[in-house]
């Protein structure tokens, strides 16, 4: 006959259980060093926001009433557009709510829907880009043969597979992490549900899922930045091969806006992830993490419009039958 557990032995087990209470919403407290800037926050959060929804959404627009836009590079461009709109949906508006309320409290399903979305969007955007840098390379290499070789088909495909590969890094990133047992504290200093400071509230052994999080998202890094080197290697190659001046200017002059969005975008990610925690601060990570889920997309419509007599033309164009309706 089994014996019964003592009551001492009842409470231990009883109070056991108290402290290992499974968290059910995280407290985020990334603004609260700072209440009196509140208002100032939030009119600054919802000019960018505003800002980057107006620029991104112009330009998809602006792409699909232009016909001379109907290419790929502005497919491409279009979908880049349309995932930095979204990128800025799923943290902006949150942080709007929590200086406008004060509430500071997400739930836990809120929480991973918002880690989901954002990993999501970074992974897609990283692939996106490798794409783009693979269909400058052939514009450039290849510019005969260029038609051909970008068929609306291959655009498709490319572009599904960028984000069938952002599906993939969210869904593994997102279950590894939220399979972790969060038994508290709560507290999130952070300004979104991001991956560092939720490993840090685990109360689980975090070592396996810490290595496969890395591995994978270094991959998804290391892979298409370097399809992004290996293509621009080939086009300085192809442009070094070009006898006038003005062509190899012109050449280039395509690139450069690309060049300057994945340095920005590649740059910030390289800080926030792949380098040692230990060379950075809380503080330096929460603006690094402004930088690339707010500036970096309220900026891209702006690098790719302000330097391309296309993007320019087409808006003149735009502009001019607004007026004239």
């Amino acid at each position: 006959m089994p014996l019964s557990p003592s009551p001492n032995q009842a409470t231990e087990e009883s109070m056991a259980e108290q402290n290992h209470t499974t968290v059910t919403e995280f407290i985020l407290i990334g603004f609260t060093d700072h209440p009196k800037l509140g208002v100032i926050l939030f009119l600054v959060f919802l000019s960018f926001y505003l800002i980057t929804l107006l620029g991104n959404m112009g330009m998809v627009l602006l792409i699909r009433l232009d016909i001379h836009l109907h290419t790929s590079m502005y497919f491409f461009l279009s979908h880049l557009s349309f995932l930095d709109a979204c990128y800025s949906s799923v943290i902006i508006p949150q942080i709007l709510v929590t200086l406008v309320t004060g509430r500071t409290s997400v739930s836990y399903e809120s929480c991973a829907t918002q880690f989901f979305f954002f990993t999501f969007c970074a992974a897609t955007e990283c692939f996106l880009l490798a794409v783009m840098a693979y269909d400058r390379y052939v514009a450039i290499s290849s510019p005969l043969l260029y038609s051909s070789a970008m068929t609306a088909g291959t655009c498709w495909g490319l572009v599904t597979g960028a984000y069938g590969g952002g599906l993939s890094g969210g869904i593994i990133r997102t279950a590894c992490t939220f399979t972790l047992s969060f038994c508290g504290p709560n507290q999130i200093n952070f300004f979104f549900c991001d991956l560092p400071p939720l490993l840090e509230l685990s109360c689980s052994d975090t070592t396996t899922t810490e290595i496969l999080i890395l591995f994978f998202g270094n991959f998804v890094i290391l892979v298409n930045a370097l399809v992004i080197l290996v293509s621009y290697l080939f086009i300085i190659r192809a442009i070094l091969h070009v006898k006038s001046v003005a062509s190899r200017a012109k050449a280039f002059s395509t690139c450069t806006s690309h060049l300057t969005a994945v340095m920005l975008f590649f740059g910030t990610l390289t800080f926030m992830y792949m380098c040692s925690n230990s060379n950075k601060s809380l503080e330096e990570a929460k603006v690094v993490s402004v930088f690339y889920t707010v500036i970096i997309p309220m900026l891209n419509p702006f690098i790719y419009s302000l330097r391309n007599k296309e993007v320019k033309a087409a808006f003149r164009k735009v502009i001019s039958r607004l007026h004239v309706s």
